[in-house]
């Protein structure tokens, strides 16, 4: 039976409600060379995000899938903290953000050394903290996917295979996903088990709808941050999807969160309401009904994720 991996162990659908595909808790954007880099307390990050998921609890949130990953501050063992003391779930992710990101020891890793590591995380826990990875999350270069994040990504379809995680990729160019999903496909990995994370950031959506066609998940996660876009843009986003009969491969979140050690007291927190509180009723206003909502907020990031 599939399920998610959670840091509260195995939920299965009939125990969940609205899933939020695409948050973080706790992340630092700064190189991992930096001084302080992903350093914090658990005590200090559980004063600042236990509350931001309490509200998210309060308007129906279930899960949050926590896309920090190695080379941005992953630090399983705070997440696990925060997630026990709200008695709430989180997905945390094996896998290796984008260059300039990449650690040293994953420059000098072989394809087969990271994909024994990432399949460690999969099957049994993270760095000794007793959270086992729920899924994949890596990344590539506007410009074209490097050498590195190639042999990465290769990786990961490799312990994807053996686990049937999905593999999440924050990638902003749809020519570059398109590069993703051949290189996943020639490591015999489906596109189905794939999310193109940030979709919303390519202007062409001809390539949304080539790579849904192809079988990947789309996501827009960027909800309620209007440096982005305003919801007017995502509401014509989404109509386009349904109208190419697309519904079952999108994907909605906020991309909000998070406590930040680079900033005084780990900075200020967006809440994760937004999707629920604000564009939601949007959405149902432009007439969106109700059991396709649910799909897209509950059953789509359950199916995406499950394992």
């Amino acid at each position: 039976m599939a399920e998610l991996i959670t840091t509260l162990g195995a939920k299965q659908a009939s125990d969940l409600g609205m899933i939020l595909p695409h948050e973080h808790i706790f992340v630092d954007l700064r190189t991992w060379d930096q001084p302080g880099y992903a350093q914090a307390e658990a005590e200090d990050v559980i004063l600042l995000m236990k509350p931001q998921i309490e509200e998210a609890q309060n308007v129906g949130v279930t899960v949050i899938v926590e896309c920090s990953t190695v080379g941005v501050g992953r630090r399983a063992d705070i997440e696990k903290a925060v997630s026990e003391a709200a008695k709430f779930p989180l997905l945390v992710p094996t896998g290796v953000y984008r260059e300039p990101w990449v650690p040293d020891w994953v420059h000098a890793a072989s394809e087969t050394e990271l994909a024994d590591w990432m399949l460690r995380e999969l099957q049994d826990q993270i760095e000794q903290s007793g959270v086992q990875a729920g899924w994949i999350k890596l990344s590539a270069g506007d410009d074209g996917i490097t050498e590195c994040e190639k042999k990465i990504l290769r990786a990961a379809a490799t312990a994807a295979k053996e686990t049937n995680a999905v593999i999440g990729s924050h990638t902003i160019r749809g020519r570059v996903v398109r590069d993703q999903l051949d290189i996943i496909e020639a490591a015999g990995y489906s596109p189905e088990r794939f999310i193109w994370i940030h979709t919303q950031a390519e202007p062409d959506f001809d390539l949304h709808l080539e790579m849904a066609k192809r079988g990947a998940w789309l996501e827009y996660d960027a909800i309620g941050n209007f440096d982005v876009a305003t919801d007017e843009h995502y509401l014509k986003l989404i109509q386009r999807i349904l109208d190419a009969d697309l519904a079952e491969q999108l994907l909605l979140s906020h991309d909000r969160g998070w406590y930040d050690p680079a900033q005084l007291d780990g900075g200020v927190p967006k809440p994760f309401t937004y999707l629920s509180n604000t564009f939601l009723p949007k959405l149902r206003e432009a007439g969106v009904d109700a059991t396709t909502i649910q799909l897209l907020t509950h059953d789509n990031p359950y199916r995406a994720f499950a394992r």
